[in-house]
Parts: structure tokens; C-alpha cells; sequence
């Protein structure tokens, strides 16, 4: 990323994590003072968001469990009425869990159903983010019986049933009110579903000292202005249209003229300083009509169009949306990448090569970026599976080029592994024609200049704030022009 590393919106794998507290207790901060300190840091944000209430402390039999243990102390220390229930023996816990167990004076009684009624809150600190096996038997019975009661949960790192790295689901998990976690976020704060069962994500700072988290080199964030705002081009006194690029859109036939539309107006919008469709004899008229702050140009057959786009000036193309996908479209799609320039590959441009993904591969640049879809990505990339990140991150490797893999949580993945996830989506993107924006968005920025990853995080976040600030009752055409005000906030660091 132009702007470097964003310590604030990193995101950790539970490896990452363990490796960082490792590191923390290698540089002379015992475990227990780390513990001592998470758990005061989830006393306190429950004493910020709630009355003094009847509360439940779900206590797990590692370290997540420990963490409750000291919360229900400092609650029950600050006048709370508080119960324990924990899941096996006090006597088996080891290590800081056992130190922080020993502290907590009240009772301690056994996990299950029974120990809900008559409670207002839930903190659930049974497993954290570390766990991999299902809920099921008496704990799944105990979080079933707080979702029966409608009792507000407060979980400690992710909700418990939630995987760390990947967001799913592992057998059950009931949806907190709050989630407190400890610097860094983990992946699976970002990544759905898991994400929708965290609800108010509190981050916390527990002592960890910078160099046991910089020492991790996580190469995954939260897509956020501050990893790539200091690389947007802003026009000048001095810019004219051809300083701020030239965006070249490969138009569809008469009969899908809109995708294209869509792109080319997001892309003017973006900052290109101008932009171009070039599109099939009989499709100019509706082009020409519709677009008219927007170039056309009629192009006959592949060489036609790579002959147009060889011009120097036409520094970044978009292909795909609308084009067909034909024979036509995959010759298209090879000229123009034999030319070298930098360019957004969506839709048609990426599902024509479903029989022969390596043709592809083998034609791509490190200046290119492709925005499949998930049916689009299952094309190009058989096989591969696992959360979003995952599979992001394989293909990057696998294309050698920069992957924007479309979705509620998408991410944004290099070959060098750099990752991003995007959270600010709303569900109001879920409508035809809205990743043609997203393609225009990226296009338009392509030709200002920026390095493929910081367009491709800046497309997908400005794509999300864009919908958001709109609202229900989105459709695609309303987005374009809600970009202004977009930009005009980040110019203004107004986010």
C-alpha cells in the first residue's frame, strides 16, 4: 500500500495472535497481566453500555475463559450481582486461567441450561476465537436457553461457535449484543456470516507492546481510507483532461448497452479525466445518446479496437460488462492485454475463459485486476475453496495479479498476499448492475495513476460508502452520481 502498514486496521489469524502474546511474554509481560488486562477492558465497556444488572459469566476451560473469570471479579468488586458457570472442573484449568479462576471468590457452578433464568446479561467466555469444533451437547443447550430468554450477550475476542480465522459457523453460535476483542480484530470479525453474530465491535488495547504485533507481519487489514487515500490524484491548477487519464470502456452490443453505461459514467465520476466507449456499429446510437459527456468510438473486429486502445493517451481499460460472453469477447480480452496497459477485467471478460483459465493467467500483467463474482471465480478457479480470504489469497497466486472477489465481505488479494477485507458494504448493493459500477469505479481510478492494490481497496470502499449513504431503495443508476460526495468527504478526511 502506498500509505504503508495501518497498524490501527490490521487484522490477525488466531496464529498470528498466539504468536504476538508469545512474543509479548518473551519481552518480560506475564500472562496474567495480559489477562488482568483484557478483562478490565471488557468490565469497563459493559459498565459503559449497561445499568448494573443480574449477570451470567459463561466461563470456557482455556484462557477465554480465564478473561471471565477476571471480569466477573471487577464487575461483582464494582457492586454487580454475579454468577459463574463454567464449563468442566475449576480444578482442571492450568496455567493464567487457573491464576485468574483463583481470584474469583464466589461460586462456581456447572455449565448448562439451568444456569440462565433469572438473568438480564450473558458474557460469554467460553472459547474465543480459537475454536475449530462445533457447538454441540450442553454448551449449544446453554446458548440455545439465552437466545430463548432474549438475554443481551457480551462475548469476549468473537462470539463463541464463531471461527477467528474464517467468520463460519461451527455447529451454533448465538448473536451478541457486543463484542470486546483485543488489538489487532481477527479475520473473522470481517469475514461473513461471522461478522452479522458479533454486533457492536469494541477494540481494545491490552499492553501487547507494538513490536510483539509488528514482529507477526500480518498482511491482512480492514479496508479503510488511511491504507490508500494518501495515494489518490486529486486534480491540480495546473491538470487538464489528459492528465487526469483516459479510461477506455469496451462497450456490449445493442442488446446489453447497459452494463457498459454504468461503467463509463462511474468512471468519469471517479476523476478520469476522460473516458471512452468503444462499442459494435450497431450499438453507437444508444451509447452516443445516453452518454454525453462520454466518447464513443465504433470499432469493427479485435484489431479495430486494439488498434484505438494502443493510443498512449488510453492508459487504463475496463472489459467485460456486457460484452457477451463469445469468442468475440475472449479476442478482445487477449489484444488488449497484450498491449501491456493497466486494466479491470469483470464479467464476460472472465467467464469466457472458463474452459481455459491458464489463457488467461498466461496474458495477464501485474497492472490488472479482476472483480469476479462468486459464480465468475468458481469458473476461473475450480476448486478452490474456504472463506472468501482464502480463496482470494489462492487465486492472487494462481493469476498473478490483484483479485477483488465480490461480496458482502469482499476482499481484495495480491500475489504478494496482501489482503483486505471491506465491512462497510450494505446489503443495498445486492442489486443488478451494481459491480458494473464497481468495474467503472475502478477503471476510472486505474487512469489516475494509482497502483493496482490501493485501486482496487479504493474502489470497494468507495463502491460501499457510496451505497450506504443512499440507502434502501438503491439501484445501480443511483450510485454514480452519489460519488461526488464521496470523494468530496475523503478530500476533506471526512470519514
Amino acid at each position: 500500500m502506498s500509505g504503508g502498514p495501518d497498524r490501527d486496521h490490521r487484522l490477525f489469524s488466531t496464529e498470528e495472535m498466539y504468536a504476538a502474546d508469545a512474543a509479548a511474554v518473551q519481552a518480560g509481560i506475564p500472562g496474567i497481566q495480559l489477562m488482568e488486562s483484557a478483562g478490565r477492558a471488557v468490565a469497563d465497556q459493559i459498565r459503559l453500555h449497561y445499568t448494573r444488572r443480574s449477570t451470567l459469566v459463561l466461563c470456557g476451560p482455556g484462557n477465554n475463559g480465564g478473561d471471565g473469570f477476571v471480569v466477573a471479579r471487577l464487575l461483582q468488586q464494582a457492586g454487580w450481582s454475579v454468577e459463574v458457570a463454567l464449563l468442566g472442573d475449576k480444578s482442571a484449568l492450568k496455567g493464567d486461567a487457573a491464576l485468574a479462576a483463583e481470584k474469583w471468590l464466589g461460586p462456581v457452578a456447572k455449565l448448562g441450561p439451568n444456569a440462565v433464568p433469572g438473568h438480564t446479561l450473558v458474557v460469554d467466555a467460553l472459547f474465543g476465537a480459537g475454536l475449530t469444533r462445533p457447538i454441540e451437547g450442553v454448551v449449544r443447550q446453554t446458548l440455545e436457553k439465552t437466545l430463548e430468554a432474549a438475554i443481551q450477550i457480551v462475548a469476549i475476542d468473537v462470539p463463541s461457535g464463531i471461527d477467528g480465522d474464517t467468520g463460519a459457523v461451527h455447529g451454533y453460535a448465538v448473536k451478541a449484543t457486543h463484542c470486546i476483542t483485543f488489538r489487532p480484530k481477527k479475520t473473522g470479525h470481517g469475514l461473513l456470516p461471522g461478522r452479522t453474530y458479533c454486533g457492536e465491535i469494541h477494540v481494545e488495547g491490552i499492553g501487547t507492546p507494538e513490536q510483539a504485533l509488528d514482529g507477526v507481519g500480518s498482511a491482512c487489514w480492514e479496508n479503510h481510507p488511511t491504507l490508500w487515500q494518501s495515494a489518490m490524484h486529486w486534480p491540480g491548477p495546473e491538470s487538464h483532461k489528459y492528465t487526469r487519464g483516459f479510461a477506455l470502456v469496451v462497450g456490449g452490443g445493442a442488446e446489453t448497452t447497459g452494463a457498459a453505461r454504468l461503467a463509463a459514467r462511474a468512471a468519469l465520476r471517479t476523476g478520469a479525466g476522460i473516458v471512452s466507449v468503444a462499442c459494435p456499429p450497431g450499438a453507437l446510437q444508444t451509447y452516443a445518446a445516453d452518454l454525453v459527456a462520454v466518447m464513443t468510438k465504433v470499432v469493427t473486429g479485435t484489431e479495430d479496437l486494439v488498434t484505438y486502445a494502443a493510443d498512449r493517451r488510453r492508459n487504463a481499460v475496463l472489459i467485460g460488462p456486457g460484452c457477451g460472453v463469445s469468442d468475440l469477447t475472449r479476442s478482445h480480452t487477449l489484444g488488449l492485454l497484450a498491449l501491456g496497459k493497466p486494466c479491470v477485467l469483470d464479467a464476460d471478460a472472465l467467464s469466457v475463459f472458463e474452459e481455459a483459465p491458464s489463457v488467461l493467467f498466461d496474458a495477464l500483467n501485474e497492472n490488472c485486476i479482476l472483480t469476479p463474482h462468486d459464480g465468475e471465480f468458481a469458473r476461473l478457479f475450480p476448486g478452490v475453496d474456504g472463506s472468501r480470504l482464502e480463496r482470494a489469497r489462492v487465486a492472487a497466486v494462481a493469476c498473478g495479479a490483484v483479485v477483488l472477489l465480490k461480496g458482502g465481505d469482499t476482499v481484495v488479494a495480491a500475489p504478494d498476499g496482501r489482503a483486505t477485507i471491506t465491512t462497510n458494504a450494505p446489503p443495498d448493493l445486492a442489486t443488478a448492475g451494481a459491480g458494473d459500477v464497481l468495474a467503472g469505479i475502478a477503471v476510472g481510478l486505474l487512469a489516475q495513476g494509482m497502483a493496482v492494490f490501493d485501486v482496487a481497496n479504493a474502489a470497494a470502499w468507495i463502491h460501499a460508502d457510496t451505497a450506504g449513504r443512499f440507502g434502501p431503495g438503491l439501484i445501480a443508476e443511483d450510485l454514480p452520481d452519489g460519488l461526488p460526495r464521496t470523494l468530496r468527504n475523503l478530500l476533506e478526511n471526512l470519514y
